[in-house]
């Protein structure tokens, strides 16, 4: 078996298609195809079911996904192993968040790790969505609510609350709430609710049995800045919203509280340049506990 072609294999079915991983990997469809099919031959099966627009993993693809992720991890910790001791922290990882985590906490904390490694190249991805770890969209992924299953490895980042705020300009002729049921009485501002990628974002009924949005934001940062806008009343992070002096809390007596968990699947928590951002993830969290409660 030809690790090449495992390689493409893996590519494919991040992909989802032959195009796509032939591009990732600089190579042309013609010789993606002919990865696939050695190693076919190689393991006398079919891995993959080829459509007019894309692949899938056969039932044989999915038994051997799990040991080809682990030759791939293999083959980056041997890399590691040995590379010279300044090639050891060089390389990329991908951080996947949540957007209000991403933009809001570690977009502006980052470069101080690029700059103490200058080979150490971090791609921050701060969408709302869930990411693969497995399928390698991200190397570490910052989660809402703690994996339960695949080959993972969590730890608790921090506990964070959330409150309701609204603008100063969005009070400027109306009398704030003093009772949760009065909320009815004001604009609000919350999820598309089918659009809601974790339970743990599904809050607003802790607040308000059947709340509903006048405006919906798929996002947190969406969110934020429709409330910072005058749109209306909106649960947001607090640790986002403290540090915008034209934000009011509203009911202050409401506190919700949710938690941030550092993933990493366990074939890369070995690999040097993993553990260092992971480790450097937890680190700021710790030190800057106080803004998330």
């Amino acid at each position: 078996m030809n690790w090449d072609d495992v390689r493409v294999f893996l590519a494919v079915v991040r992909n989802g298609q032959l195009l796509g991983a032939a591009r990732a990997l600089g190579i042309n469809h013609a010789t993606a195809a002919r990865r696939i099919d050695a190693l076919e031959a190689a393991l006398s099966t079919t891995l993959l079911v080829r459509r007019t627009n894309g692949t899938s993993l056969s039932a044989e693809g999915e038994k051997f996904l799990p040991f080809a992720e682990r030759m791939e991890s293999e083959m980056l910790g041997a890399q590691e192993a040995v590379a010279a001791r300044d090639l050891a922290l060089s390389g990329t990882v991908r951080i996947g968040a949540p957007d209000g985590f991403g933009v809001g906490y570690l977009a502006p904390r980052l470069g101080a790790l690029t700059e103490q490694h200058p080979g150490l190249r971090l791609e921050l991805v701060p969408v709302p969505r869930t990411f693969s770890l497995s399928r390698r969209e991200a190397d570490i992924a910052v989660t809402l609510q703690l994996p339960r299953e695949g080959r993972l490895k969590a730890r608790k980042l921090v506990d964070y609350t959330l409150g309701l705020y609204a603008s100063a300009a969005y009070f400027a002729n109306r009398r704030a709430p003093t009772t949760a049921e009065e909320l009815r009485q004001h604009r609000l501002v919350g999820y598309v609710d089918d659009l809601i990628f974790s339970p743990a974002l599904d809050y607003t009924t802790e607040v308000l049995k059947g709340w509903t949005s006048d405006l919906s934001v798929s996002s947190a940062l969406g969110q934020f800045e429709a409330v910072r806008a005058g749109a209306g009343i909106g649960i947001l992070h607090s640790f986002m919203a403290r540090r915008d002096a034209t934000l009011h809390r509203v009911l202050p007596e409401i506190v919700l509280q949710r938690a941030y968990w550092l993933v990493v699947h366990e074939d890369l928590r070995a690999l040097r340049r993993v553990a260092l951002v992971a480790d450097y993830l937890a680190g700021i969290v710790a030190a800057d506990r106080a803004i998330f409660s």
